[in-house]
């Protein structure tokens, strides 16, 4: 499953996501922060859906209620949500 989701309240506009056997792949953030947002991308790359989640939801940026790590976590429960 291919996903792609609408940051709000962050610098990244759009994560974009591939979902296979429950593992997280091809995670790519379209703008923000570039060397912190690839990094993210390559940690998470190959973990479980729902351990990705557990670690990166609630993670603030700032003064900010989110962050691109949550918005990410969001994304993904958007996406289990979609396929429950």
């Amino acid at each position: 499953m291919t996903g792609r989701f609408t940051t709000t309240g962050v610098c990244s506009k759009e994560i974009t996501y591939r979902i296979e056997n429950n593992v997280v792949r091809d995670v790519v953030f379209t703008s923000g922060c570039p060397g912190n947002l690839q990094g993210i991308s390559r940690l998470v790359e190959g973990m479980e859906v729902r351990e990705v989640i557990r670690r990166l939801k609630g993670i603030t940026c700032g003064q900010k209620d989110t962050s691109c790590p949550d918005q990410l976590a969001h994304a993904l429960e958007e996406a289990l949500g979609s396929r429950a």
